[in-house]
């Protein structure tokens, strides 16, 4: 509950993109340290992989129509009017950010909580209400329902292959089709602190 439910709120309340990031990293870290050893062991790497590509493929198409259709005044902003900082989202996003949420929403609760959720509906359940509730550092309901949908996703793929690389493959590829098409400004917490 700490985890999961406390520190989403802790930063509500101190509204500090350092210390966002600092908690984020300092949990993945203590998870990766408690669970070192003891993460299963991924399967069907091959095939898991030709999957996720053919998913994404079939996935991306809707996410940038709904973008385009909803927000077309910021359509493909980032990388029409900035496009260096764009290319270094598109790099520090996966490195700095996709990491350490896998290795909390999913790694950690697959094998630490395993006793409370099992590993199947109920982790999935658990990985997805808990990665859609650390959004509500955003301020709107969008990073929200978008993130719990994305959670369900990486949450039962992980639940089948076991795979922290292919997880993270997976989150990188639709985080940063996200800030492609524009709806990055539902992820930035810049301007969601300023106004409230």
């Amino acid at each position: 509950m700490l985890i999961y439910g406390g520190a989403p709120l802790l930063l509500l309340e101190f509204r500090l993109r350092g210390v966002m990031i600092g908690m984020l990293w300092g949990g993945a870290l203590l998870a990766w340290f408690v669970t070192r050893g003891v993460q299963p062991a991924p399967h069907h790497v091959g095939q898991e992989l030709r999957a996720l590509f053919l998913r994404f493929l079939v996935l991306a198409p809707p996410i940038v129509v709904f973008a385009w259709w909803f927000w077309p005044e910021s359509f493909l902003s980032l990388p029409r009017t900035h496009i260096r900082l764009w290319l270094l989202i598109m790099v520090l996003y996966p490195l700095l950010s996709v990491w350490p949420q896998e290795m909390l929403y999913r790694a950690l609760l697959y094998v630490r909580y395993e006793p409370l959720f099992g590993r199947g509906v109920g982790f999935i359940a658990a990985s997805a209400g808990a990665f859609g509730f650390a959004h509500v550092i955003f301020l709107n309901p969008i990073a929200v329902i978008m993130t719990a949908i994305g959670g369900f996703l990486f949450a039962r793929d992980y639940a089948r292959h076991r795979s922290l690389r292919l997880s993270c493959l997976e989150h990188s590829l639709y985080g940063c089709l996200i800030f492609t098409v524009g709806l990055g400004r539902f992820f930035y917490t810049g301007a969601a602190w300023h106004h409230h």
